[in-house]
């Protein structure tokens, strides 16, 4: 049964980080930043990464909204969200329209472990999932 679900999730064409996801690498991520200084950070990732266009930036709402054309071509949001004065939580939801015969939801789970890679490289990583 497992190895039936794994062939459909290859298929999926959106993933969302959160607290409550069974996959450890996409897990919410906690880092010990402020607010201020993790958006700022995060924001500057994505303006500097030649195959993303920022489009959308809400610092009241938190989000970070981008287009990413390589690999593969997907709308990705990130939301960055204070939960102490000194940590501060990144999850991000990526989606793509592009139709796969391998399946999309290796690359974009790739995409996204390397943002928090790129994340982790700034900020010191407090702890992933809600207990961290």
């Amino acid at each position: 049964m497992a190895i039936l679900i794994n062939i459909f999730t290859r298929f999926h064409k959106q993933i969302e980080t959160s607290d409550k996801n069974t996959d450890l690498s996409l897990k919410t991520h906690y880092y010990k930043a402020t607010f201020n200084q993790l958006f700022q950070s995060v924001e500057k990732v994505f303006h500097e990464d030649a195959d993303c266009r920022v489009t959308t930036v809400s610092k009241e709402h938190g989000e970070i909204a981008v287009e990413v054309k390589k690999p593969i071509s997907c709308f990705l949001i990130v939301t960055i969200v204070s939960v102490k004065p000194m940590e501060t939580a990144v999850d991000f939801n990526i989606s793509s329209e592009k139709f796969s015969l391998l399946g999309s939801y290796p690359d974009l789970k790739k995409r996204i472990n390397a943002y928090y890679e790129r994340i982790n490289q700034l900020h010191n990583l407090v702890g992933t999932g809600k207990n961290s």
